[in-house]
């Protein structure tokens, strides 16, 4: 049945290795009771381990019914655990919380027992070692020999074979260690039962067979398997199938909501401690993801309002800033400090401005550049990828017009119309210093990004989206449209940005022709005569401004040529003809009224 042929264990330790076993050959008979001795160390324990499945040998071979095991798998020793053996350890190994009844049955849950006979056979397991009446109790309320008897019902519960005890009276008195010796002894009359003790007078009173173990080798086995007895027993059997440990889910389940129930206290504080776990990793994760998300929104604002710009012509500012340093960093050490000196500065600035170098840029081939990557396929490109939108302008005017409240018809352009107000009033017109002269010009480089030219940009081009799309998304995450308006739908419909106090400068309203050239002037004649001028709050429904009506005029429909002289004259220049070019201009539509969100860290459109 049983057989273990020159069985060899043996352990690392270090670099070397220890011998348990050296070369153990034994065979067991179906049913009898044997009893292995021997001193602490010599491989009791490490032999009734392997003959149970729970360790393996290294070298030697270990059959059951004629098979060998050096092909089994993890799996087939599980099977052979759970249906042919069965442990009864020194410690008794029960569940404090479960039932004797529930210890019991845990072997045949494991096997995938119906609940209904489960129950059947563990009661009758209980029966057969005295303890029928005692079902209900839990291990800390019986006594050494009662817990003992619970871990021989559970070991034998399952029908096993094999019974395997490690010295099961160990820690028992000695009326109680009779009792289970008497329970054992009547359990081998129908199955193999192998003890390890290191007591001879049980091995000598009880076991019908003793094997003695030193130093890893049997030194005296009293009976034998003799080859008599082999050669009556029949051929040697095939593997016997039989099903592989399993546990239902919802018995799975069971066991775990019970075991939890029963430590309520370790299991809140348990609870307790994870679920802050938990919330603190998803805290930091929801913080980190959350600033990411908020950095990434402020780069792309920022980004908008202030974007990468590429001019046609390059203002090289080295000598400039080298300028300033060297005159910052001048000591005068060329003389004494007993009197007052003279520094030279305005030669050297005014010289180093006058020899800015300026470089011109290819933007034509920077132009097919940007379209070829902006056509290429997804993944092709990461400029592509890193690009919200692209505006190309031109050193050409947009000539907008308007009719004011005058009825007159007005250019819309905040810095013509200033610079027409200065001269009528104050007999000056506005310097190419602020930003308002030839775009071309070093100096007009170097003032076009300043506070004061830019809040003079009345038209503003909306930054286009992807694929044909009129309107970016981060325009429409910017700005929110107020007066129940739309974004621009076509190419001639615009929308009118108010600030985050749905107001507008007087110097746009006028531009706008909202305000009459009566009122600009009137403010001029306050300044020069020194006198207070009452300012009146005004205002628009939304329904007047949407009426607002611009006219586009090209700039090569303002010359006309001359047959008689040959030259070329700008119908701008009288009335009639600037009324004739209005007339016949693109009309603009005012879509809708937009203003900053709150939210935006930024705003992107510099104009109204």
């Amino acid at each position: 049945m049983l057989k273990l042929t020159n069985i060899v264990k043996e352990y690392p330790a270090g670099g070397d290795k220890v011998a348990a076993l050296r070369g153990v050959s034994v065979e067991f008979r179906k049913n009898e009771f044997v009893a292995i001795l021997g001193p602490s160390g010599c491989g009791k324990t490490t032999l009734l381990n392997i003959i149970g499945g729970l360790d393996q040998y290294t070298d030697g071979d270990l059959s059951i019914n004629g098979v060998s095991t050096k092909k089994y798998k993890d799996s087939d020793w599980d099977a052979y655990r759970n249906h042919s053996i069965g442990f009864v350890f020194q410690s008794y190994n029960l569940i404090p919380h479960q039932s004797v009844l529930n210890n019991v049955e845990l072997a045949l849950t494991i096997s995938g027992v119906s609940k209904k006979e489960r129950r059947a056979r563990a009661v009758e397991a209980l029966k057969k070692v005295g303890l029928g009446d005692q079902l209900k109790k839990r291990p800390n309320q019986m006594s050494g020999g009662q817990m003992q008897r619970v871990a021989i019902a559970r070991a034998l519960v399952n029908d096993p074979e094999i019974l395997l005890a490690d010295e099961p009276t160990g820690a028992l008195d000695s009326e109680t260690s009779v009792q289970v010796m008497d329970l054992l002894k009547e359990i081998a009359h129908d199955r193999l039962v192998i003890m390890v003790t290191h007591n001879p007078e049980l091995a000598e009173q009880y076991a019908t067979r003793t094997v003695r173990l030193l130093d890893g080798k049997i030194i005296d086995d009293t009976a034998p398997y003799t080859a008599e007895e082999i050669s009556a027993v029949e051929q040697p059997k095939k593997k016997k199938k039989t099903r592989k440990p399993s546990m239902s889910f919802f018995t799975a389940l069971s066991l775990s909501l019970k075991n939890l129930l029963t430590k309520k206290g370790r299991t809140v504080l348990t609870s307790f401690a994870g679920s802050i776990g938990i919330i603190g990793i998803a805290l930091i994760y929801a913080v980190s993801q959350g600033m990411t998300a908020y950095i990434d929104a402020v780069q792309e604002d920022t980004l908008s309002s202030y974007p990468l710009t590429i001019e046609a012509t390059n203002v090289d500012l080295t000598t400039l800033m080298e300028t300033f340093m060297g005159m910052a960093s001048d000591t005068g050490d060329d003389h004494d400090k007993n009197a007052v000196y003279s520094q030279s500065v305005m030669f050297e600035m005014i010289n180093a401005m006058n020899n800015l170098e300026t470089t011109e840029n290819d933007l034509v081939s920077f132009k097919e550049f940007i379209d070829k990557e902006l056509k290429a396929e997804d993944g092709a490109s990461k400029l592509k990828e890193s690009l919200s939108g692209v505006q190309y302008t031109y050193n050409l005017n947009l000539l907008v017009y308007t009719k004011n409240v005058d009825g007159n018809i007005i250019y819309s352009d905040t810095q013509e119309l200033l610079s027409k107000a200065m001269a009528e009033n104050f007999g000056m017109e506005i310097s190419p210093m602020m930003g308002m002269g030839n775009s071309s010009s070093p100096m007009s480089s170097m003032t076009s990004l300043s506070p004061a030219a830019s809040s003079m940009k009345l038209w503003t081009e909306i930054l286009s989206g992807k694929d044909g799309s009129l309107i970016s998304p981060v325009v429409k995450n910017q700005y929110e449209i107020i007066d129940g308006g739309s974004w621009p739908t076509a190419a001639n419909e615009i929308v009118l940005v108010v600030d985050k106090n749905n107001e507008l400068d007087d110097l746009t309203l006028y531009a706008l022709g909202l305000e009459s050239e009566e009122t600009i002037n009137a403010l001029f004649d306050a300044v020069l005569e020194g006198k207070e001028l009452e300012i009146q709050q005004k205002s628009w429904s939304y329904e007047e401004l949407r009426e607002m009506e611009f006219r586009v005029i090209l700039n090569s429909d303002c010359y006309t040529l001359d047959p008689k002289t040959g030259t070329y004259t700008d119908l701008r220049q009288t009335e009639a003809g600037l009324r004739y070019l209005y007339d016949n201009a693109l009309t603009l539509k005012v879509t809708g009224i937009v203003r900053p969100r709150e939210e935006a860290s930024s705003a992107m459109l510099t104009g109204s």
